[in-house]
């Protein structure tokens, strides 16, 4: 770089001055225009750039914004745990993909202007939009890695900055912007454009196409029946399901047609059987591990979804229990590790009644057990999450003194980060699991014993899952979303 670009002016958009809004619709088409301006101004600039253009300036666009501010204390409506603030003030949030969370912005903003009667105001923020983010929708478009240029990327445009992406809204860290505005979100904009870019890295399947209601699993069988189940609903008249959507962004409307297996699948095979409004199934193959289930649920949570689930496999840990039989988690023993400094393990992850009763009724519904006679496959305890796959080649009487007391009565690799997660970032969570070995019985997870095992239960077992979140699609919002997620200090937006 010259001495002459070392003190290249700022280029940017002409900036917008903020406006206000009492109609929700226009605030979001409002939010979508100035990010459609910003991002096209840093997508046509990198173009040029890339071109051999000369650099005559540094290239700059702002995030859009909506800004809310309140001077009483006067109560409004809380039956909803969201939707308003509690105390007078400037609360701000910036705001990326209006086009892809619209339909999020136009109830929240909605919410927040019916609940205290006061408009809202939008217009550019100060936060710099990263110009990997401006691009990532544009699939002509690429980032070049560091080096190939012959200048500096973060000398001409404003680049990626870990600093500002973070979870301290979440974690309760007291987050505020840079003039002192309160969080009106659970996620700024950089942050929630981080995770836009890791999803489509690890699932290989758009944004776009995630459903509100999140299965999560740890093999691939699991998959193998969503796709049959996807396929039966397609072809069944009334079902309510459009499309399924593979790894590739594969879309398919025809139960009949095919579903090409990409050459290599990502880490996180993903599969969406959508429905109108966001309502359908999204099913994730996590794989095994709690750094798997902690990665996947980071990213996923800034899409807002309105509950995930766990629906795979565990070892059972009493002697009455069979390879098959189901377990619903009540409560969870954190040995996982991977939130220990986001989530300390002295905190409770209490179970939610609406997750257990629609897990339950699915249970009932699938295996046409009810009451007494549903305590022959299924039992309701404590799940326990290590991050070692192996430690049964350890000395175990410390781990399974840690299980006795703790009253477990299953463990596996992933239950209890999905649900920490689910408590951290506000999503509803919930635990099936399905025996498939019982190690501290001398019943091991063998080749032939597997085969007979997965035949039999993975089918009913997905079901159940798939009939739960049926259940919890038909529940009212402010049900599914209640307060005991919520904390002293909440953002309005859910």
């Amino acid at each position: 770089m010259t001495a002459s670009e070392q003190n290249l002016p700022i280029e940017t958009p002409a900036l917008v001055e903020p406006e206000s809004f009492s109609d929700p619709a226009a605030a979001v088409a409002r939010l979508c225009q100035l990010y459609e301006d910003a991002t096209g101004f840093l997508r046509d600039r990198f173009q040029e750039t890339l071109s051999g253009k000369p650099r005559t300036a540094r290239y700059r666009a702002y995030y859009p914004e909506v800004r809310f501010v309140t001077t009483t204390y006067a109560q409004v409506d809380s039956r909803l745990s969201f939707g308003h603030v509690s105390d007078p003030g400037t609360y701000a949030t910036t705001v990326t993909r209006p086009d892809l969370f619209g339909n999020y912005l136009r109830q929240q903003i909605g919410l927040l202007i019916s609940n205290h009667g006061v408009s809202v105001s939008v217009g550019s923020s100060r936060t710099p939009i990263p110009v990997h983010f401006a691009v990532a929708g544009d699939a002509s478009v690429t980032v070049p890695q560091d080096g190939v240029l012959a200048f500096s990327l973060r000398d001409v445009f404003d680049v990626p900055d870990l600093s500002t992406t973070n979870d301290d809204i979440v974690n309760g860290y007291g987050f505020q912007y840079g003039d002192g505005a309160a969080p009106l979100a659970p996620f700024t904009a950089q942050r929630v454009d981080y995770s836009l870019a890791r999803l489509s890295h690890y699932t290989a399947t758009g944004a776009e196409h995630f459903q509100n209601h999140v299965l999560f699993t740890n093999y691939q069988f699991y998959v193998e029946e969503f796709e049959l189940y996807a396929r039966k609903m397609l072809k069944t008249p009334g079902s309510g399901y459009v499309s399924l959507v593979g790894p590739g962004n594969i879309e398919i409307t025809d139960a009949e047609a095919p579903m090409p297996t990409p050459a290599k699948l990502p880490q996180m095979p993903t599969y969406h059987l959508k429905r109108a409004g966001g309502a359908g199934i999204t099913l994730v193959n996590i794989g095994v591990g709690p750094s798997n289930a902690k990665t996947a649920t980071d990213h996923i949570a800034v899409l807002r979804p309105h509950a995930w689930m766990m629906v795979g496999h565990c070892a059972g840990l009493r002697n009455s229990q069979r390879l098959g039989d189901f377990v619903l988690a009540h409560a969870y023993l954190r040995e996982d590790h991977v939130l220990d400094d986001d989530l300390p393990v002295w905190v409770p992850i209490p179970a939610l009644a609406e997750i257990q009763v629609a897990l339950e009724d699915a249970v009932e519904e699938v295996t046409q057990l009810e009451g007494y006679d549903l305590k022959q496959i299924m039992r309701t305890g404590t799940v326990a999450t290590i991050d070692n796959r192996n430690w049964e080649l350890r000395d175990q009487s410390g781990p399974v003194q840690r299980l006795s007391q703790s009253r477990a009565i299953a463990l596996d690799m992933e239950s209890a980060t999905i649900a920490a997660n689910g408590y951290r970032f506000r999503v509803p969570y919930g635990t099936l699991l399905c025996v498939s070995d019982k190690p501290l019985h001398g019943e091991l997870k063998l080749p032939g014993m597997a085969s007979d095992f997965y035949k039999t239960q993975v089918s009913r077992h997905l079901l159940i899952g798939i009939r739960a979140m049926e259940a919890l699609r038909d529940m009212p919002l402010e049900r599914i979303h209640s307060r005991k997620l919520r904390s002293f200090e909440e953002t309005a937006f859910l």
